[in-house]
């Protein structure tokens, strides 16, 4: 009897600790590394993280759904009862691509990312980009003084002794916003001028548009976004140096208008008329380009494409640290949409997700 007891008790604790499996071969990817016993290729090795797990995966999910983005094509999709005679042109439909939204913040762009975002703004391999005010101020004073690499442990007293101030473990010399404000203010007052006088309506993104424009330097990716007609909002535009010197500049010759409303119409509008494109977006870190972004997707019922990449945590409720299924309660993106968000400092990552992607794809978007 004791022994009955004995083996069927063992025979339980044998089913329930060596349960029985789902068979997963075929159904999903096998865990493995890069082996560099086959040399160092390193475009494999980036292939090879979809495979790796954790973040690693996240980041090779990436690099699929952004050239699911950029392969594909109206054509790819059927011709529908509601489409116009062009949308049926088989020529016309394999010419149409996603429309691409890159979102960056600006500490990006202090740091030697704007280089990569100046390359993809450079092959008009996005459509338009949104960021924040140091997005706009750091790419133009890079053009007229450099930024150094210091250390994130810099006492901050010392540093303001110096004249340095500090972005993480970047410094940027107190000079260079000297330069930055003898720079811009004599294109303030054109610009005040030319309100006066040819009543020319100023708007966020075309106070940008002018700034690339008078830059003239191929090192900008302003300059190359003005060349290409890539459109920039920027709806926080007072919140940083280039609102100091509209601050400075409105006591110094007051009267400069800039309309925050036709851009917030331009950008929605961007999404709104995409159609029949489809539409991804590409974020790096959170805050305000995250959320105009996705904002302005909502009000053509979602992206279909959403990659975000930030080290942000969506526990406290922010929207830098919500992932992709957050907005599609909002319906900022869509149910359908193939989606990814990678746990990672953007300065890692994107240059690496665009070597497997934009750049491997350069001779598509070559232009007559």
């Amino acid at each position: 009897m004791g022994e009955t007891i004995k083996d069927g008790f063992l025979v339980a604790v044998h089913s329930t600790v060596f349960k029985e499996s789902e068979n997963l071969e075929g159904a999903s990817v096998k865990i493995e590394g890069y082996d560099f016993n086959k040399g160092v290729d390193y475009s494999q090795l980036l292939r090879s993280m979809v495979s790796t797990g954790f973040q690693a995966s996240n980041f090779g999910d990436a690099i699929d759904v952004v050239n699911q983005m950029l392969d594909w094509r109206l054509s790819d999709g059927i011709v529908t009862e509601d489409c116009s005679e062009e949308e049926r042109d088989l020529i016309y439909r394999k010419s149409v691509r996603c429309k691409v939204f890159l979102g960056f913040t600006s500490n990006l762009i202090s740091s030697g990312v704007r280089d990569v975002v100046r390359y993809v703004v450079e092959h008009h391999m996005v459509d338009v980009v949104v960021t924040t005010t140091g997005g706009i101020e750091e790419d133009l004073i890079k053009c007229l003084a450099p930024t150094y690499k210091g250390d994130f442990s810099l006492p901050g007293a010392y540093l303001r002794s110096k004249g340095l101030n500090r972005i993480g473990n970047l410094l940027v010399p107190n000079d260079n916003y000297c330069k930055f404000e003898d720079w811009i203010i004599p294109i303030l007052d054109q610009m005040l001028k030319e309100q006066i006088e040819e009543n020319v309506l100023w708007t966020p993104s075309r106070l940008i548009s002018r700034l690339g424009k008078e830059i003239n330097d191929q090192s900008s990716y302003l300059y190359w976004a003005y060349k290409n007609n890539i459109p920039v909002y920027c709806p926080g535009l007072t919140d940083g140096s280039l609102g100091d010197m509209l601050y400075f500049h409105s006591f110094r010759s007051p009267g400069l208008i800039i309309d925050i409303v036709q851009d917030i119409r331009a950008m929605n509008g961007e999404a709104v008329h995409a159609s029949p494109r489809k539409t991804g977006m590409i974020i790096l870190g959170g805050g305000l380009p995250k959320h105009h972004i996705c904002n302005a997707n909502m009000m053509r019922n979602g992206a279909d494409y959403a990659v975000f990449i930030n080290t942000a945590q969506e526990f406290d409720g922010s929207d830098s640290g919500a992932h992709p299924d957050e907005a599609v309660s909002w319906g900022k993106i869509r149910d359908s949409a193939k989606t990814v968000k990678v746990h990672c400092d953007a300065t890692i990552a994107f240059p690496l997700l665009v070597a497997e992607t934009f750049a491997s794809k350069e001779k598509e978007f070559i232009r007559d």
